[in-house]
């Protein structure tokens, strides 16, 4: 309100606002800024590696994806309805693009929401179990209202950490959504988990309640080379 009023000041004046009206407006104006701020800094913790939306996303260059479905997303009818989102395809398709978009428009919406690489995710977690932290551990990644994992399928899982990958997809099944990317095809997950029982169990609790989208266009970064 303190930087916005001087000019506030001259605009009331010209156009014979009332006392009422001009405090009114400064404090929808102090509102809207705080809401902002408070947006700004769910989206700083969901630790997203960059920005991006759906509206930017080029689906000319990606005719596999339902255009519609996807910019409906935005609407987080998925959220409500406890459902996960799985995007599968070759590197470069924009799979990180639309779930980083998903989990800002989540954030605007007040969804406390985290992205974390399959990677680290697994660090996190093997680091914990091996400290005797891991139940405290998972409990936090299992509160987040939406739960990004990014690149499944990209390195090796060993069997500990497919344990504890398990633990979790558990902790949050008909609780709270998980979006996740990968390169693999879900019928070779137990290749990825090395272990065909864990992975089975995993993706019966993935894919009780999901939505797949298949990616098999050309590869962004390869167009931008190009």
């Amino acid at each position: 309100m303190r930087e916005y009023i001087p000019n506030y000041i001259v605009a009331a004046n010209r156009e014979g606002l009332s006392l009422t009206t001009s405090l009114l407006e400064l404090t929808n104006q102090e509102l809207a800024f705080q809401k902002n701020q408070t947006v700004e800094r769910v989206i700083q913790r969901a630790r997203f590696p960059k920005r991006s939306s759906l509206e930017d996303f080029d689906f000319d260059f990606q005719p596999s994806l339902n255009k519609k479905e996807i910019l409906d997303l935005k609407h987080m009818g998925f959220m409500e309805k406890k459902e996960n989102l799985v995007f599968i395809g070759n590197p470069g398709v924009g799979k990180t693009h639309l779930v980083i978009a998903v989990g800002i428009e989540a954030c605007h919406q007040g969804y406390r929401t985290l992205f974390i690489s399959c990677h680290e995710l697994l660090l996190r977690l093997r680091s914990a179990f091996e400290k005797g932290t891991v139940d405290r551990v998972l409990r936090r990644y299992a509160r987040y209202d939406l739960l990004i994992i990014d690149e499944i399928g990209y390195l090796p899982i060993q069997k500990v950490e497919a344990n504890l990958f398990f633990q979790l997809m558990t902790m949050r099944y008909e609780k709270k959504p998980t979006l996740i990317t990968t390169n693999i095809i879900l019928s070779r997950w137990g290749e990825l988990f090395q272990n065909t029982e864990i992975a089975a169990a995993i993706l019966d609790r993935l894919v009780h309640h999901v939505k797949v989208f298949k990616m098999t266009g050309k590869s962004y970064r390869m167009k931008e080379k190009t």
